[in-house]
């Protein structure tokens, strides 16, 4: 260009513009940085730098936690093939049912003796599990205990308090029924008393008494619902399977917790 004065001419009038539009912009880019910076002073961002919870707040976590804990449901399940229901008596059929279901059990069992029954399936019971009735008498004519053990004899603790509650209510007759055994004191105890002592074999052989279909019929008390599981003593309700928060062995505890923190282990409850 240098060597055509038209060119020179052309060449000044673009250099102008293109100064002033490098200049416009370098004005616009220092503008939006200083916009960005007080738009950034005026809302700052919460600091991310973490804390531990407060004593209030932690209580309010277990709280919340035991809460999910306690009413936690469990799925239905089918039967487990150990607990397919038993076609015939054994002391196989005692070992696999629940306390609750034993006391029905020996409730059937009287009612077919020709008694008439009353039971309370949950809370205090007073040492009574079974109040048995006579057509001829009024009130009961005797009472009956009730204890589903497995591996642990009955002693004559047990029994001198049971002989008690016979006492308190003037009953000259009682039944103590266990699936377990009796000690020899608790056994000599229980005869000098009029207790009718009845372990597992002995239970056996009475409803081995009864009639094909009598017997049937008791098979399906004992198989009734979920016959494996056990009940809750204070609610009446079964017990869900457990795993303790802190670590540990799994356990058995009431739906109802922490109203009702009634608990039995894993294993076959005594």
């Amino acid at each position: 260009m240098g060597s055509s004065p038209m060119l020179k001419v052309i060449a000044s009038g673009l250099t102008t513009p293109g100064w002033l539009a490098l200049a416009a912009g370098v004005v616009l880019l220092s503008i939006h940085r200083v916009t960005k910076a007080k738009a950034a002073q005026t809302n700052p961002l919460p600091p991310m730098t973490p804390r531990a919870p407060t004593p209030t707040e932690r209580k309010v976590l277990r709280d919340i936690r035991d809460d999910i804990f306690a009413n936690r449901s469990e799925p239905n399940f089918d039967v487990p093939q150990t607990h397919q229901p038993a076609t015939h008596w054994s002391p196989a059929v005692f070992a696999v049912i629940e306390w609750r279901r034993f006391e029905a059990v020996c409730e059937a069992l009287f009612a077919q003796a020709g008694f008439q029954t009353r039971s309370q399936s949950h809370g205090a019971d007073g040492g009574v599990d079974i109040w048995l009735h006579s057509a001829n008498a009024q009130g009961p004519v005797a009472v009956v205990q009730c204890k589903h053990w497995q591996g642990k004899a009955v002693g004559v603790k047990e029994m001198r308090e049971f002989f008690g509650v016979m006492a308190s209510h003037q009953l000259k007759r009682g039944t103590y029924a266990t699936t377990s055994t009796y000690t020899a004191d608790a056994q000599q105890f229980a005869k000098a008393n009029g207790i009718s002592a009845l372990d597992g074999p002995a239970l056996l052989g009475l409803i081995a008494k009864r009639t094909p279909e009598q017997q049937q019929a008791l098979l399906s008390v004992a198989h009734e619902g979920e016959y494996w599981r056990p009940t809750c003593a204070s609610c009446g309700i079964k017990l869900l399977e457990r795993t303790p928060t802190k670590g540990g062995a799994a356990f058995r505890g009431c739906s109802n917790y922490p109203k009702c923190k009634s608990r039995l282990p894993m294993a076959a409850a005594m």
